[in-house]
């Protein structure tokens, strides 16, 4: 499978856990702009470690951001999206008097996908390559 260096490691598992996260401006209106972002991937950044996550890329345009997050099987991702949504809102609104519809800087709904590792069609190949034990014909393991 992957290489032993892609994945993390917690007390009781090993993971290697990627969601790609984007969010849209409330209406789709354009109002980031490039010292924007530069300040949300700071404050985005900073959330993602109270998860013990870490931001591992980050970009966007004027009116939507996406970010590929790692982050602990133990995090869900609708708290980690929760926390990113409200405190970039909050923040960017204090550092820069964003101007918003209604106070809201993100639309309600978000997109999340999870990637990275391999492509589910080897993942089912190699799940269903596994070797079975063999049927057992004594009587006495019960």
């Amino acid at each position: 499978m992957a290489d032993t260096e892609d994945y993390r490691t917690g007390r009781h598992c090993v993971f290697g856990m990627h969601v790609h996260l984007v969010f849209v401006t409330k209406y789709r209106r354009d109002v980031l702009t490039s010292e924007h972002l530069d300040f949300l991937k700071s404050v985005f950044s900073k959330v993602c470690a109270d998860f013990d996550a870490d931001l591992i890329e980050f970009n966007g345009e004027d009116d939507h951001v996406h970010l590929l997050v790692e982050y602990p099987p133990q995090v869900a991702v609708s708290r980690l999206v929760n926390s990113l949504k409200g405190v970039s809102s909050r923040r960017l609104k204090q550092q820069f008097r964003v101007r918003t519809r209604g106070g809201k800087l993100w639309s309600p709904s978000y997109f999340a996908a999870s990637c990275g590792g391999a492509p589910l069609s080897i993942i089912r190949q190699y799940v269903e390559n596994q070797r079975r034990p063999t049927q057992r014909t004594d009587h006495n393991h019960s």
